[in-house]
């Protein structure tokens, strides 16, 4: 039987192949799903494996794993590898909290209070509270689960009175909007898509008109939700005139700042979250541009009480502390929870606010880069200057999607596409700052010799 030291002696060297493998072979083996299937034996039997068996078998499965962390890596907004987040992730699973108490976190807890405070600070809510959550979806959820009740008091205890609710969000905004206002019983047929600027901002005089128009009509407008980065473009609704539309009608305003919201740590660009401190939720994946391993996602209120007092439940047999500022599971919708804050808080601690400064300074340099090579070259075509870090372009009468596929499947770069006023674009992501303007050069260089060996092809939708 594998005992404890023995399996992280193998997750070691087993780690360490792999990260050997980015370097050598950037892009994982290209394979469809059938194809993995009969490559693999995965299996579940009766009988188990040997030490041998299984270790080959695990070697075999992360051959085959795309490598995310890989400087050929654009698909996604997250990428890179962050050593000393590494490093506390581990550490997390090794010691194995829950953070529901501080009994069973410890010290734990107290992490989950300081990151979450120095958030808030960032955001400009300065006696706000928050709470880690598994993804941004989750944390829009619950942030939206929040709006909702407060927007119909009584709502939490006798159930939705029946008045239509209604939620405003760009037609650039996640799909998790959507998602979550089926789930809370709003109704995805009550999220207006708003529409947006030709740089993918939220129009604000269309948000003004729909609102005014639904309060007519008798519905109750719940929440505004305000996009900080936008999955494509990457473009940042005006937060601030959105918030004057929100004191106005007297509707929540929630800023999704899942990708953009490390905006806040560069003082260069964090005028793209200008009027954040006015909101009344904001959530952030430092996941993403802060390059901490996934999922670590935040979300904040500005008003410290409306996380416990849309959530909170007593359940002696787990909350025994009689502080529950120490009991985060009083503030949270899941009552098991990972340890999501020792990895933030242990890169913040070593990078600091200003090493995570020039981490976004970086990928900011990297985008501008990638968009005056792009606007250079007679073969390409720039889509919109980018707002932040997401580069999108064509190449000159070439699909995009096939330009995407191929690359994939000759194992040269992992990258995907995205839809820009009705044209199917490349989307480039300079998330990664560990990569070079060298490494931008070559991957554009990639892209053209690609296209050049495929027959011409339409983007348009």
């Amino acid at each position: 039987m594998l005992n404890i030291e023995e399996a992280l002696s193998d997750a070691a060297s087993l780690a360490l192949e792999f990260i050997r493998s980015e370097e050598e072979k950037p892009v994982a083996p290209y394979r469809t799903p059938e194809q993995l299937l009969g490559d693999l034996d995965l299996s579940l039997q009766e009988k188990g494996l040997d030490h041998d068996e299984f270790i080959q078998l695990i070697r075999e499965v992360l051959a085959f794993t795309p490598k995310t962390c890989s400087g050929c890596f654009y698909n996604q907004l997250f990428g890179g590898r962050d050593a000393v987040a590494t490093l506390a992730e581990i550490l997390a699973v090794v010691i194995n909290t829950s953070m529901y108490t501080f009994k069973a976190a410890g010290p734990h807890v107290l992490i989950e209070q300081e990151v979450v405070s120095r958030m808030c600070r960032k955001v400009g809510f300065e006696h706000g509270d928050g709470i880690l959550c598994p993804g941004g979806s989750i944390a829009n959820l619950l942030v939206m689960a929040v709006a909702r009740n407060e927007a119909e008091p009584g709502l939490r205890e006798t159930g939705h009175s029946g008045r239509p609710m209604t939620v405003y969000a760009s037609s650039e905004s996640h799909y998790s909007i959507t998602k979550s206002a089926g789930v809370i019983g709003i109704g995805r047929a009550n999220v207006r898509q708003i529409r947006t600027d030709p740089s993918g901002r939220m129009d604000v005089d269309a948000l003004n008109r729909a609102i005014a128009e639904d309060i007519s009509a008798g519905r109750l407008p719940v929440a505004i939700v305000a996009t900080a980065g936008t999955t494509v473009l990457g473009a940042f609704d005006p937060v601030a005139d959105i918030a004057e539309v929100a004191g106005e009608h007297g509707v929540w305003l929630h800023v999704d700042g899942a990708f953009g919201g490390s905006v806040l740590m560069s003082g260069e660009h964090r005028h793209l979250l200008a009027g954040s401190e006015k909101a009344d939720s904001f959530i952030w994946n430092p996941h993403k541009m802060m390059g901490v391993p996934v999922v670590c996602s935040a979300a904040l209120f500005r008003n410290r009480a409306h996380l416990s007092a849309n959530l909170y439940e007593q359940a002696e047999y787990l909350f025994q502390t009689e502080d529950d500022e120490l009991n985060p599971g009083t503030r949270s919708l899941q009552c098991g929870r990972r340890n999501d804050a020792f990895k933030l808080w242990a890169a913040w601690r070593y990078h600091g606010d200003e090493g995570y400064e020039r981490k976004v300074q970086k990928q900011f340099a990297l985008a501008r880069y990638a968009a005056d090579r792009i606007e250079a070259d007679g073969d390409l075509a720039l889509t919109f200057y980018p707002e932040s870090i997401n580069v999108c372009f064509e190449v000159a009468g070439k699909s995009s999607e096939q330009i995407c596929q191929s690359l994939r499947e000759r194992e040269l770069a992992v990258i995907g596409y995205g839809v820009v006023w009705g044209h199917r674009v490349i989307r480039l992501v300079c998330l990664n700052d560990a990569l070079s303007t060298a490494d931008i050069d070559d991957f554009l260089a990639t892209v053209k010799a690609i296209a050049a060996d495929l027959p011409p092809g339409e983007n348009d939708i």
